[in-house]
């Protein structure tokens, strides 16, 4: 028998995992993919939406219908026209509506 008082496991750490995270935030994480899983769907919805109505709002000036932040949403054409063939595809507009895009 051996006098040492110390259990091997508590001895040699390098049999658990050193960067193991605690019970309660593994559980505190639980509880938020519980309470979050069913609502994930309308919340990637939700953001589509907001994303095609500021998609719509900045490029109304070019299919004409009167935008009074043409201005402000002018400068920002270029950086989301990557984007612009998924959205005019998803509003259900099979050709480009701009004869200066080349995206179709």
């Amino acid at each position: 028998m051996e006098d040492n008082p110390i259990p091997k496991q508590i001895e040699n750490p390098s049999n658990q995992v050193k960067n193991k995270t605690p019970w309660w935030q593994r559980f505190a994480a639980g509880l938020n993919e519980f309470y979050h899983a069913p609502y994930r769907q309308t919340m990637a919805r939700a953001a589509r939406d907001e994303e095609d109505f500021f998609m719509l709002l900045m490029f109304a000036e070019s299919l004409g219908i009167d935008n009074p932040a043409s201005f402000y949403t002018l400068e920002l054409q270029p950086l989301f026209l990557e984007n612009f063939h998924e959205w005019h595809t998803r509003m259900g507009l099979d050709k480009c509506p701009f004869d200066h895009v080349g995206c179709c």
